[in-house]
């Protein structure tokens, strides 16, 4: 279990840390010139988001389901929707208390790293074992790779209220990672059976948000001609 929870935690760490690099952007900016930098990393984290909601989420959605003796499909269908339209009453809760759009993009990121984080400790403490260490690798460092945008379009949003602010809160957005990643190690007897509805749950919340927050927003910011 030691070993275990070790290659969990490392596993975890990686992909909270490129969540960290990504919300480091805001420094990579003077005032005022982030803006031409912003419209092409909310697309690509749309893009990579879009991507990782298939490959990452709702086919091993799928695969977990079968596993489990489930249709694969159901999980899969049910899990997307009722993310999408926990993230649809979520936007209109915060509509009703006036918080701003970024608070949806914020909450969305940080449910979809729950499952994720789930499913890369799940992978690593495998791994530890000695079963499907190539595969363990290949998702941290796909969900690590992904995880770069996805902190910058957290923190870029929000520079206006200060770059250390901004960087916090797109660095917290991944920390749910190496926490959950530890504690389906140390419940994964209890995790496993939910993993396929929280794996298409993470999914439906994600696709939400890039059709309704990052997609509108990078399209609204070349149409105002940011620079």
């Amino acid at each position: 279990m030691g070993r275990a929870l070790v290659w969990a935690a490392l596993g975890t760490l990686f992909t909270f840390m490129m969540t960290t690099l990504g919300a480091g952007t805001v420094f990579c900016f003077q005032s005022g010139g982030q803006g031409r930098w912003q419209r092409p990393l909310l697309g690509f984290a749309a893009g990579v988001m879009t991507a990782a909601s298939v490959w990452s989420l709702l086919l091993p959605s799928i695969d977990r389901a079968e596993a489990l003796g489930l249709p694969g499909w159901i999980p899969a269908a049910a899990g997307l929707a009722v993310g999408a339209g926990f993230l649809a009453l979520l936007e209109e809760w915060l509509r009703s208390r006036q918080r701003s759009g970024g608070t949806l993009m914020i909450a969305a990121i940080t449910l979809h790293n729950i499952p994720e984080g789930m499913a890369v400790g799940l992978a690593c403490a495998l791994a530890a074992q000695g079963e499907g260490v190539g595969g363990a690798a290949a998702l941290a460092l796909g969900v690590g790779l992904q995880n770069f945008p996805e902190g910058a379009a957290v923190a870029l949003p929000l520079v206006e209220r200060g770059r250390k602010s901004a960087f916090v809160t797109g660095m917290l957005s991944g920390i749910v990672e190496p926490l959950f990643g530890v504690a389906v190690v140390l419940f994964a007897a209890a995790a496993t059976p939910i993993m396929p509805w929280l794996l298409s749950f993470a999914a439906g919340a994600m696709l939400y948000v890039v059709a309704e927050e990052l997609i509108p927003q990078a399209h609204s910011r070349a149409a105002h001609g940011d620079t």
